[in-house]
């Protein structure tokens, strides 16, 4: 009898423990993100850093008919595009204000998913980004889904 009891408050030790560093790890993912929002609106030079050198990108293009068109890229291309646009943002002061922030483990990491409403607009599009945290504590973006209404992004959907 003994022995259940103690493994029972084992298992609800593991369990509880387990829990808590689940939810800190979520909350890392989460501020994570946040730091990404301020290097994204203040056009810090380290927000190239925040990007798993194979990230997966995924830009979806509303056309003015609402159809969505999906233009995938890879993480150099992007860093040139995030470039040379933050040099445009800072001239215009274009931000991003970003809502219905909620975050879920997935397989590779934790899914953030939120609504971005760029500054000037009355819309908002969905967006999402995977964050993993790396072997050496540092977390990374692994894959990124932002609609857009740009529409010079559709010259580079592919045929």
């Amino acid at each position: 009898m003994r022995k259940i009891l103690y493994i029972l408050i084992a298992v609800f030790v593991l369990t509880v423990l387990g829990a808590t560093v689940l939810a800190s790890e979520e909350g890392d993912a989460v501020n994570f993100f946040k730091k990404y929002i301020v290097a994204a609106n203040s056009y810090s030079p380290e927000i190239l850093t925040f990007y798993a050198p194979d990230a997966k990108i995924i830009r979806q293009v509303i056309k003015p008919d609402g159809t969505p068109v999906d233009i995938n890229t890879d993480t150099e291309t992007y860093i040139k595009q995030l470039k040379l646009g933050q040099r445009m943002a800072k001239l215009r002061k274009y931000k991003n204000t970003y809502t219905n922030i909620k975050s879920e483990k997935v397989k590779n990491g934790y899914k953030i998913s939120s609504l971005r409403q760029p500054s000037g607009e009355k819309y908002k599009l969905k967006t999402y980004m995977i964050v993993q945290k790396q072997p050496d504590g540092k977390w990374l973006i692994v894959e990124e889904f932002m609609q857009t209404k740009v529409q010079t992004f559709l010259k580079y959907a592919k045929k």
